[in-house]
């Protein structure tokens, strides 16, 4: 053993270099690694991220209005109860409607400071904090109430209250647009939050406000608790409502099901794909160590003494390079500009945070260390001096292709290029490091296929089953054929089909789907159809991929379910793409409906716009042409209008680039050592040292250039097929998926080629400036 570690420490004087090398490749992976960590922490959990950053409150207590409700000195002993960390308010209250545009939304108006509070503090996300200075009539508005009403800081939005003498209508300057970690706004089921100043809601409503206190709690698990002892303490008779941070996670997470299962199984591919590009560093470097582990038999050193001190030197460098990573993600990672940043200041504050800390930098040793066993058993495996000569690769001979291409006059660079990359010293070799290196690339592209998915759902939300931009809802009924007239003679409005949707038991009773009648058999609904067509006939329908699953039944086949009391028969003829309530939907048209219930009248009218129309402008045109008593609803993004997850497959990207450059190096080195007698007996055959240097550069560009086009291949078809499989998962259902441009994805082959061409300038620079000799060390 003293000899081992003798041979060891004598080892990392003399390659001091490939040791550094070895050690920092693995802190970058692991560091990527970890930012990649956080950069998924960041993105699946919203609301964590939210209720950290805002110090929220765990519990809300909303009070009665006026003299029915809790009064501000009432709540002051909440703060002594032992579960409680902190207290945020009391805040007065008031409920009332922010219309703009014809789109009409409830809200509940806060009375807070010109500073925001500590604890629930609201995050602005737009614009700036209310001021006692400038517009009168200040207010921030929740994002997603905010986005309801296309309101943008700097615009109007008209306020109405009920008062005890009428309601009281007023206009308020929008100045902000902030994040909560409270319930968001959802059209009827529950209000948004706009916060003003005090004497801003004394003008609106002198009288008529309640109390809102928020409870933010020492331990989370206590809340149920906790609401009881606020409760008894503060009277149920005067409380109107209790929410808590389950309600609001549930309301802000629940559409994260699909980024968070891409989210997974990305991050554990990239584990795979960095224990890849390090495993293949240490394998490079034994087999670069040939002649000295040669040296090593012949002085008398056995095999598992050889295998040993490869081991343990590794298992070194890999130790230490996931310290160093770790060390310097979590000390410098929150300095990183941008997205990246911010999610690692965040990290120690989210769940999971400390799991993943350890976890991935032993995870990667552990397949670091599977890697370098097998490459020290092969060390231990090679023969003594004598036969040292074979442990380098034979020189391969040119093949006829190559010798017809160089008597064609065909550049000698780019034939001995093609030779070195894929055919010397092994096809085998070769073709192993081209598909290492295609790995990564291959990741990359499956993020660029997640990227693409995600921005049609703004760019083309008909792709995702939002054909219809804007719902409209009269508040006087009228003639169906006159609203739908009415409405379709508005500019921009290419289709207003009439709509009514009904909760319905599955057989059994065990669950609720959601069943619409949309449009009729001569003016059908344009529903998305993945598979399958849309309905035509009596009793046909389509449904999502939610309520397939939940019945277990397939495209062709009846289905029978209960609505208000009757039942209701239909025949699926198609599978359509359904964003709402997790797919379980079923779609038919309202002649369908009419046959049970004659006297059925449309709820609602579903717009579609013409291409290129503004649904802002096209939402004011209606509430116009209706004489504003008409509702109108921008449809909901299924992907809630995030650009976090966007922004983190972007980092992704980057943190895979990463790793790629890891490989892509470790395959330069290993190709220029591999093939230096080679080069030097180019040099004496008459080739110039910058053709030398050329015919290397030549073979790593080459070599990144067939690693990029197997990559984008692979990841395309690979991306296309799990994006599919998560949407249809989540209930979404499969058909959703979009590949990225063709000129983005030759953009990656060709920023892939390039970076092996530059990678590999500075060994082609050595290798030109190579003396003409055979040393000791390339004869071995």
């Amino acid at each position: 053993m003293r000899a081992t570690w003798r041979w060891v420490h004598s080892d990392l004087r003399i390659h001091r270099g490939e040791a550094l090398f070895a050690v920092l490749a693995s802190a970058g992976v692991i560091a990527s690694l970890l930012l990649a960590a956080a950069l998924l922490g960041y993105a699946v959990s919203p609301w964590q991220r939210v209720f950290q950053q805002s110090q929220g409150s765990h519990v809300w207590l909303h009070g009665r209005d006026g003299s029915e409700g809790f009064d501000a000195a009432a709540v002051a002993p909440l703060a002594a109860l032992d579960e409680v960390a902190a207290v945020s308010g009391p805040f007065r209250t008031a409920a009332a409607t922010l219309e703009t545009g014809g789109t009409r939304a409830g809200v509940a108006l806060r009375a807070t400071g010109a500073r925001p509070p500590d604890t629930a503090r609201p995050l602005l996300t737009e614009g700036r904090w209310l001021t006692t200075d400038g517009p009168r009539d200040q207010v921030v508005l929740e994002r997603t109430l905010a986005r309801t009403l296309w309101a943008e800081p700097g615009e109007t939005v008209t306020v109405t209250l009920a008062g005890r003498h009428g309601p009281t209508t007023r206009a308020l300057h929008v100045v902000g647009v902030a994040e909560t970690a409270e319930p968001r706004y959802r059209a009827g089921q529950g209000d948004g939050v706009g916060w003003l100043l005090p004497e801003t809601l004394d003008r609106l409503a002198p009288a008529a406000t309640g109390q809102s206190v928020g409870l933010r709690l020492k331990d989370a698990d206590d809340t149920d608790y906790a609401v009881q002892r606020a409760v008894t303490l503060l009277g149920a008779e005067r409380i109107d409502q209790v929410t808590t941070w389950q309600r609001a996670k549930a309301d802000l997470g629940g559409d994260d099901r699909l980024l968070g299962q891409i989210f997974a199984a990305f991050g554990l591919a990239a584990l795979l794909a960095a224990a890849v590009a390090v495993a293949g560093a240490v394998r490079a470097r034994i087999r670069g160590q040939a002649g000295d582990i040669a040296v090593l038999k012949a002085v008398g050193f056995t095999p598992g003494q050889v295998i040993r001190g490869f081991l343990l030197q590794h298992l070194g460098f890999a130790v230490a390079g996931a310290a160093l990573g770790t060390a310097a993600t979590l000390a410098c990672g929150r300095w990183i500009p941008g997205r990246v940043g911010a999610a690692v200041a965040l990290w120690p504050r989210l769940p999971g945070h400390r799991t993943a800390v350890t976890g991935v930098p032993v995870a990667a040793v552990l397949l670091i260390a599977a890697a370098t066993a097998l490459a020290a058993w092969r060390a231990g495996r090679v023969p003594p001096v004598p036969a040292a000569r074979q442990a380098h690769p034979a020189a391969r001979p040119l093949s006829a292709l190559g010798r017809r291409a160089l008597g064609r006059r065909l550049s000698p660079v780019l034939v001995l290029g093609w030779r070195s990359a894929f055919t010397a010293p092994g096809r085998a070799r070769a073709l192993g490091a081209t598909v290492r290196l295609a790995l990564p690339i291959a990741l990359m592209t499956v993020a660029l296929v997640a990227w693409s998915t995600l921005g049609q759902f703004r760019t083309d939300p008909a792709r995702v089953g939002r054909v219809a931009a804007l719902t409209v809802r009269t508040a006087e009924p009228r003639p169906a054929t006159a609203t739908t007239a009415a409405l379709e003679a508005v500019p921009g409005v290419a289709d207003a089909v009439p709509g009514a949707e009904f909760p319905a038991l599955v057989p059994g009773q065990t669950a609720t789907i959601t069943l619409r009648g949309l449009g009729t058999a001569d003016d059908p609904y344009p529903h998305t159809i993945a598979e399958g067509r849309a309905p035509t006939g009596p009793d046909e329908a389509v449904a999502g991929q939610g309520l397939l699953d939940l019945l277990g039944v397939r495209v062709g086949e009846w289905v029978r379910m209960t609505v208000g009391g009757r039942p209701q028969i239909l025949h699926l003829v198609g599978r359509s793409i359904e964003p709402d309530h997790g797919g379980r939907v079923v779609c038919t048209t309202l002649d369908t409906l009419r046959d049970g219930a004659p006297g059925l009248r449309p709820a609602f009218h579903a717009l579609v716009l013409r291409p290129g129309a503004d649904p802002r402008r096209t939402a004011a045109a209606v509430a116009a042409a209706t004489g504003g008593d008409a509702e109108v609803r921008a449809t909901a993004d299924p992907e809630g209008g995030e650009d976090a997850p966007r922004g983190v497959l972007a980092a992704l990207a980057a943190v895979l680039a990463l790793i790629a450059l890891v490989e892509l190096l470790t395959l330069i080195g290993t190709g220029v050592r591999d093939r230096a007698r080679d080069l030097l007996a180019l040099r004496a055959i008459g080739l110039t040292p910058r053709q030398i240097g050329a015919v290397v550069v030549t073979a790593a560009a080459l070599t990144a250039l067939a690693a990029a086009v197997l990559g984008t291949a692979l990841g395309a078809a690979l991306g296309h097929r799990l994006v599919d499989a998560e949407a249809a998962a989540t209930g979404l259902g499969a058909g959703v998926a979009r590949l990225p441009d063709l000129l983005l994805l030759g953009a990656l082959v060709l920023a892939a080629t390039a970076t092996g061409a530059l990678a590999a300038l500075p060994p082609a620079v050595r290798t030109a400036r190579h003396r003409l000799a055979d040393s000791p060390g390339e004869t071995f």
